[in-house]
């Protein structure tokens, strides 16, 4: 061809940093991964059964474009009963395919060319990337590990200019664990509401908050009906591959959210749709007994990552820790690399998650104890041996 018929804003994109080492450690033998964020677990059984017992009944057809009415009113029972925050599922609920494509869809409904949406960095690698393809402009804002990674309203309010629409939240927060605490998000409401911006809190980890409840700040006092909740089953409930989230929030945002859902993606999966109907009525048990499972990993990764000499903070929540390299005198690319190499571990780099992820990793503690017990040991080899540290 004679000229290029790519978009522009598409070819400017770059590729998932996450997939990269993926990718590379797929081709290669004995390598424990650490890299994607994925439950190790598999879905729980009566939420498979309850799937299969819905093709045996003939379930095979579209759903309301919002969702199976009847998932809506289980997910609004959810968050009434675990957040204290009510939703009508006639029109404030609308499920997804995925959490991914609720916060493109909620990114979509809102933002205007040239509009600015607020990332508090390090961050999940979509959100910049959705909000450049929806026509505005990704402001980042550096939470720090002298903070434990939280942001501050001081921070958020010095980032917001005339143009500022939204700002994007998650906690707890991939990579870092970071959970905000009532407390916390009360202070960065008081910044959100001062200056009229609109929050996507993606709270996809919230059951996995392990030391204190996550809180979600769509339950803080004045923020209801300025904030887009987002949330979906892949993490606590480990259906990943089922592909389905959702979303909470005003009755304006939420019709033209459905609006564009109609047009991209029709419904999201009906038998997926009955399984997670199963997991909201009688899935509790399972979810605990993963959490207690992934305390349990959090502790001992963290506890050998700082005795091999790479500092780590406890993380609130999420299956990630995030410990600084920086005393190796690798980037985070080149540590992540040389590991992969030499030891057969794959971290992501943490320069993916943004900026200020860098002179860090990702590790994902989803993965059983006895792999992440060799796991540590050839990372604690390789820090002894390399000529560098």
């Amino acid at each position: 061809m004679s000229k290029s018929y790519l978009a522009n804003h598409v070819k400017e994109l770059q590729p998932s940093g996450i997939r990269k080492f993926f990718d590379l450690a797929s081709q290669m033998e004995n390598v424990i991964s650490l890299g994607v964020g994925e439950p190790d677990f598999v879905t729980p059984w009566n939420v498979i059964e309850a799937s299969y017992h819905s093709l045996e009944q003939g379930y095979t057809a579209y759903t309301a474009n919002a969702g199976l009415f009847e998932l809506r009113e289980e997910i609004s029972k959810y968050l009434q009963d675990t957040f204290s925050i009510s939703y009508n599922p006639e029109d404030q609920l609308l499920v997804t395919v995925g959490a991914s494509q609720a916060i493109d869809l909620a990114l979509r409904a809102i933002v205007d060319a040239g509009d600015e949406v607020i990332v508090v960095e390090p961050c999940f690698v979509s959100y910049s990337p959705a909000i450049s393809l929806a026509g505005g402009v990704p402001v980042s804002v550096s939470a720090t590990a002298d903070n434990e990674f939280k942001v501050t309203p001081e921070q958020i309010e010095a980032a917001i200019t005339p143009r500022t629409k939204a700002i994007v939240l998650c906690s707890p927060n991939n990579p870092t664990g970071a959970v905000l605490s009532k407390e916390e998000l009360y202070g960065i409401a008081q910044v959100i509401r001062k200056h009229d911006l609109i929050v996507l809190s993606d709270e996809i980890y919230a059951e996995l908050a392990y030391d204190e409840a996550a809180t979600s700040i769509a339950s803080v006092d004045g923020m209801r009906e300025r904030t887009i909740l987002i949330s979906g089953f892949s993490k606590s409930f480990a259906m990943t591959g089922w592909r389905l989230g959702y979303a909470a929030g005003p009755v304006a945002i939420m019709q033209a959210m459905t609006k564009i859902h109609q047009y991209t993606m029709m419904c999201a999966p009906t038998m997926a749709q009955h399984g997670a109907l199963e997991a909201l009525r009688h899935g509790n048990e399972s979810v605990r007994e993963m959490k207690t499972s992934y305390r349990q990993r959090r502790n001992f990764v963290v506890k050998a990552l700082n005795e091999m000499g790479l500092s780590c903070h406890l993380p609130g929540g999420a299956f990630y820790v995030f410990p600084s390299i920086k005393e190796t005198g690798y980037s985070s690319e080149e540590f992540a690399q040389k590991l992969l190499e030499e030891e057969r571990v794959a971290v992501v780099p943490g320069h993916v998650f943004g900026e200020s992820g860098e002179g860090y990793i990702r590790c994902s503690y989803a993965t059983s104890i006895k792999q992440l017990d060799e796991a540590m040991k050839r990372m604690d080899r390789f820090i002894k041996q390399n000529s560098k540290i």
